[in-house]
């Protein structure tokens, strides 16, 4: 059963049309669980009903024409109950409703799975048999299996279906929006730019084309660059292997003749596709052919046959041999990557980026928090599309909700224009008032401080409106490098930075990496990085990295009183014991070669991140051996909700408003307050509209946040009033999931006028 699942979902899988793939599915289910019917519903959620879209055993003129209401009959039944439904004589079941188009008078034993994905169900797939029986435990459970991965592809059809894939023109009154996880508010729009794309057969997205005549000459000369390209590699072969070695040319010469390969690649030119297309569609069938044959020498020319199509598919596209496409970057450029990385962005031009769209990580993954530090709308964790689908294409992007519109008519792009103008008067209006001080209608004083070190190639770290550096994260100048940087240059960095503005606290923190910010020469492979070997951990494990670093903050602080030093990953008291130790041994080490100079330093002040759920039960210790906290919302919010927050699988759980949440950032501001250290707030939430909101309410007065946001969470301040701050957190603490604390919020900020932060438009 097994290998009968892995082949039917792997040959539908490679048909690049969803309804031929359904089609074919529901043939092979029929071949192999030898029953008399097969069919697929999809749900259509604007018309509240299961659309029959493929069958092998009913009438095949209802497919696109009978629909079910999600409350009718037994399909509507497996859609509500989200469940399978097993019944030996379906006609005599009280919800069965006869629908006379599909010709079902003659089946009588039905099993139905539902297809479902991320909570949501995309459809229903039935099986019929003629006479009366009730299906195997081991028939469902195939079926159920089938449905959970058929649910993958449907998703990320209809994800491709939504920007119009195989169609050349969008109709005007028809336009959809991908949709992805906020990352970064604002607007933007521009051409999407893939950097360095690799092509592959497999990667290759279908398309269509009406010139077949083009279509076959691009395909034959193609075909005939390859042949000639193998003649050169079989030539440099001989007589470095073996000649029965040098037969798998012969494979590759007979595959490429017009009466094999050929014939068939131009039968689907002829079908509508264009030649790369047509190429894909034929070799990915020869693949499922050799690695279906029972000789293990002929399943491993699979291989070779997959090798051969890549490098006619390069020879189609006129690309480079390694398969790399590179392009000039458009004037307005919407960066698309799996993943941002900081070095992405550090080698980016900044003055063509207007925004990222990032197909995993989540809306606080490192990558939307870098984007947030550069002021870049980003879309993160839009993993249900090929990536290449939007190189090219231009994209209007959407931070605040996470809509991505590709392609957009000429009515959204003008209702998205005036939306932009609507962003940037506010943003007028809020440096309009960059000078005046972060004080709340009633006269509270809030402190604003700055989180850098994200990208020093994108960052400034001064900044007149702040009251000072929150974080600095040295991890940065480790991670761009190809060793770890020597003591002299992290002196010459740290210097640099504490100069700048000496009057002002500058909290470095201690070296953080492991989980989701690695070191290319130092590999860590763990199993759950995340609850692995990171921050404190490793470099309490390796003194002589944490004990250079320490020596070298202190001496870029001699004759200055502007460095506090944080340590990360805290989760016990005897970690700050030790780590307080080694810095005392490099404060004495430092502090002779600073008086032998004639110069003076001062012990800098030591704090904790809060942000692993242990340390929020030793406050008490904690605050007898440190000089200040400081929350970071991101990692703590992670750790309470045991969700990775890079994971867009899990996405929609990670919430830094899941009371759980906020219950813990409340516990931690009054227990602060009665054991009177200082804290700060350096998470994510410390930029948010919303989070600004609450976090004053609860008793924060220190707020530390990206550059880019320190203005807009100035502009909130000076616009609220900390009484109805506290009303708005009582109501909220008593809501129990994080959406509603989401509707309160976004309620209240609209009835201050505040609005237009967390939502497109004035």
């Amino acid at each position: 059963m097994l290998t009968t699942l892995k082949r039917i979902v792997q040959e539908v899988n490679q048909i690049p049309v969803l309804d031929d793939a359904l089609s074919c599915l529901a043939n092979r289910l029929i071949e192999a669980l030898k029953v008399d019917s097969c069919s697929i519903y999809l749900a259509d959620y604007e018309q509240q009903y299961f659309m029959l879209v493929a069958t092998q055993g009913l009438a095949k003129a209802a497919v696109g024409q009978v629909s079910i209401g999600f409350s009718e009959g037994l399909v509507g039944l497996i859609g509500q109950r989200e469940e399978p439904l097993n019944i030996s004589d379906a006609q005599r079941h009280p919800r069965f409703k006869h629908y006379p188009e599909v010709q079902e008078d003659n089946y009588h034993a039905f099993l139905g799975a539902p297809i479902i994905h991320q909570r949501k169900v995309l459809g229903v797939l039935t099986l019929q048999q003629q006479h009366k029986r009730r299906f195997s435990e081991d028939e469902e459970a195939f079926l159920v299996t089938l449905a959970m991965q058929l649910a993958v592809e449907i998703a990320n059809a209809k994800a491709r279906g939504s920007i119009n894939l195989l169609q050349e023109n969008i109709p005007k009154y028809w336009q959809k929006s991908l949709k992805g996880v906020p990352g970064s508010s604002g607007l933007a729009s521009g051409v999407g730019y893939l950097q360095n794309i690799m092509m592959s057969i497999h990667s290759h997205v279908p398309k269509r084309s009406k010139n077949q005549q083009v279509q076959v000459q691009n395909y034959r000369q193609a075909v005939k660059q390859t042949q000639a390209d193998m003649a050169v590699l079989s030539e440099r072969m001989q007589g470095e292997v073996p000649d029965d070695v040098r037969a798998i040319f012969q494979l590759y010469y007979h595959l490429l003749d017009a009466n094999s390969l050929g014939r068939d690649v131009e039968k689907e030119i002829k079908a509508g596709w264009d030649a790369p297309t047509s190429l894909k569609m034929v070799v990915e069938s020869y693949i499922r052919q050799f690695q279906a044959m029972n000789d293990p020498y002929m399943r491993e020319r699979a291989v070779d046959v997959e090798d051969m199509g890549n490098r006619v598919l390069a020879n189609i596209l006129g690309i480079t041999a390694d398969k790399s496409v590179k392009r000039e970057i458009p004037e307005h450029c919407i960066l698309i990557a799996e993943e941002v990385t900081a070095v992405m962005l550090a080698e980016f031009p900044n003055e063509k980026l207007m925004g990222i769209v990032s197909m995993r990580g989540s809306n606080n993954s490192h990558a939307a928090i870098m984007a947030r530090a550069m002021g870049v709308p980003a879309v993160m964790g839009l993993s249900n599309i090929p990536i290449a689908l939007l190189n090219e294409k231009e994209i209007l992007l959407d931070g605040y909700t996470g809509d991505v519109i590709v392609s957009p008519n000429v009515t959204i792009r003008h209702e998205f224009d005036q939306l932009v103008l609507e962003e940037q008067l506010l943003s007028e209006r809020i440096h309009s008032e960059d000078t005046l001080p972060a004080v709340t209608t009633d006269n509270c004083e809030i402190r604003l401080f700055t989180n850098a070190g994200l990208s020093l190639e994108t960052e400034k770290n001064d900044n007149p409106h702040s009251d000072g550096v929150g974080l600095f994260r040295t991890e940065i100048p480790f991670m761009m490098r190809e060793r770890f940087p020597t003591e002299h240059e992290q002196v010459e960095l740290y210097r640099g930075l504490l100069e700048a503005e000496p009057n002002k606290p500058f909290t470095m923190r201690t070296l953080d990496v492991g989980g989701d910010k690695p070191l290319p020469y130092f590999p860590i492979s763990e199993e759950n990085p995340f609850l692995g070997w990171r921050g404190i951990r490793l470099t309490l494990d390796h003194p002589e990295i944490f004990l250079v670093q320490i020596r070298a903050m202190l001496r870029a602080s001699i004759g200055l009183e502007n460095l506090n030093i944080m340590l990360p990953m805290i989760t016990s008291v005897s970690e700050v014991s030790e780590a307080k130790r080694l810095i005392r041994q490099a404060f004495y080490e430092v502090e002779e070669e600073a008086r032998e100079q004639g110069e003076s330093l001062h012990m800098p002040k030591i704090g904790v991140m809060l942000e692993v759920p242990a340390v929020l039960y030793q406050l008490p210790q904690l605050s007898k051996i440190v000089d200040f906290f400081s929350v970071g919302s991101n990692d703590l919010t992670q750790y309470l909700l045991a969700v990775d927050r890079n994971n867009a699988r899990v996405a929609n759980l990670y919430d830094s408003y899941h009371p759980a949440v906020l219950s813990a950032l409340h516990t931690i501001a009054k227990h602060s307050d009665l054991l009177q250290v200082p804290v700060t707030v350096c998470g994510e939430l410390a930029g948010e509209p919303g989070g600004v909101v609450l976090l004053l309410a609860m008793g924060y007065r220190k707020l530390s946040m990206n550059n880019h946001n320190l203005l807009k969470v100035k502009w909130i301040v000076r616009n609220i009033h900390r009484g109805n701050a506290e009303q708005l957190l009582a109501k909220v603490l008593t809501l129990n999931n994080p959406q509603d604390v989401r509707e309160e919020i976004n309620l209240y900020l609209e009835s201050v006028g505040l609005g237009g932060l967390v939502r497109a438009g004035i």
